[in-house]
């Protein structure tokens, strides 16, 4: 089993009583302090793709623009991110951005295609391919450095949410040439050229962990690694071909001490292991409770989540009755931030977003 960069006993959370100096910081809000495993005034509340496609005022400034385009203009990056926070009264914003905005900045060729996601012109299947992936530097995204200094200055109190892509998903969309059903060509790839593919990973680490430096040096307060295809794999190929790179991205932050969220999709088999890849906090999906999921991990990992999106479009009574029993669970674990268990759906109605963030806050309050 490779060895991570970072352990639980090397990040333990630090004492309560060692908060920053200065009140009311971001630094010293319910999210960061949760995901330090540390007392809270409430559950804190935000939701992965808060900021998008669900809001109207999101589409009205989107309109006409590409979304890698919107993606590189601080004006259009700090207005998006913004939006939610104003309307739902969430507890962190969350970087406006896409997980390919990086390797498009070191001149990767590709596009996303609206209904289809990010689509390369080169998918990466030789040794050859390689050379399209340079190290990121902050030079490559200096927009990025302006909209977070932009928001950290908006934002006041409210902490901001840097993000990154993992390198197996990164990997995957490189490799498959876009979004992939079955990782085929990955998987290909992983077993058939395990050299090559560890080869392809280093790089997309170094390039992860650099997006997520640049945007906490800048002033995010927290950052989360989303590996949205990884519970494609088993707990072996986790451990023998991934976790070690995502160890690397995770460990580029590790000295600037922001709390660090660690997420993927299906991955109920692999928490404790992507918690021990050097996360404070483990992003929980749908799929697994609360309760399993802080047995699984043990007391060294706050948790994250994890009310299913679909849920968001069921009679208020019994969405009511979900959000209180999640608030509920999240109590056994040793830090708690109420989430979805995955991204907020095009469709939802944003009024419920905010009706339930209210309602977690009601119950929670210590």
């Amino acid at each position: 089993m490779p060895t991570p960069a970072t352990s639980p006993a090397s990040s333990a959370a630090p004492a309560a009583s060692s908060g920053p100096a200065e009140p009311h910081a971001p630094g010293d809000s319910d999210l960061v302090r949760a995901a330090r495993r540390q007392p809270v005034s409430r559950t804190p509340v935000w939701f992965m793709r808060q900021a998008g496609r669900s809001l109207p005022e999101y589409r009205a400034v989107r309109e006409g623009i590409p979304m890698l385009e919107s993606c590189m203009r601080p004006d259009l990056i700090t207005e998006i991110t913004l939006q939610p926070v104003r309307r739902h009264d969430v507890d962190a914003a969350i970087f406006f951005s896409d997980i390919v905005v990086p390797l498009k900045a070191i001149g990767v060729d590709l596009d996303i295609v609206p209904g289809v996601g990010p689509v390369v012109a080169r998918p990466v299947r030789a040794a050859k391919d390689l050379d399209q992936l340079i190290d990121l530097t902050p030079e490559h995204v200096p927009y990025i450095t302006e909209a977070v200094r932009q928001l950290v200055t908006e934002l006041g109190p409210t902490p901001l949410i840097g993000f990154a892509g993992a390198p197996f998903t990164l990997a995957s969309y490189l490799v498959e040439g876009g979004p992939s059903k079955n990782h085929e060509h990955t998987k290909a790839l992983m077993h058939g050229d395990p050299q090559l593919w560890d080869a392809l990973c280093a790089r997309l680490a170094q390039i992860s962990g650099a997006f997520l430096r640049v945007q906490a040096e800048a002033g995010a307060s927290a950052v989360q690694l989303f590996d949205s295809w990884v519970g494609a794999l088993s707990r072996a190929d986790y451990t023998r071909h991934v976790q070690r790179h995502s160890a690397t991205a995770l460990a580029a932050v590790k000295d600037l001490d922001v709390p660090r969220i660690h997420f993927g999709v299906g991955t109920g088999e692999l928490l404790r292991l992507m918690g021990e890849a050097g996360a404070d906090v483990v992003g929980v999906d749908y799929r697994v409770s609360l309760t399993d999921a802080v047995e699984r991990l043990g007391p060294d990992y706050a948790v994250q989540g994890n009310l299913d999106p679909a849920l968001l479009f069921a009679p208020w009574d019994a969405l009511e009755r979900r959000v209180r029993e999640i608030v509920e669970e999240g109590k056994q674990a040793p830090g708690h931030i109420f989430n979805l268990g995955h991204g907020v759906l095009p469709s939802v109605d944003p009024d419920v977003l905010t009706r339930v963030t209210a309602l977690v806050h009601e119950v929670s309050a210590r």
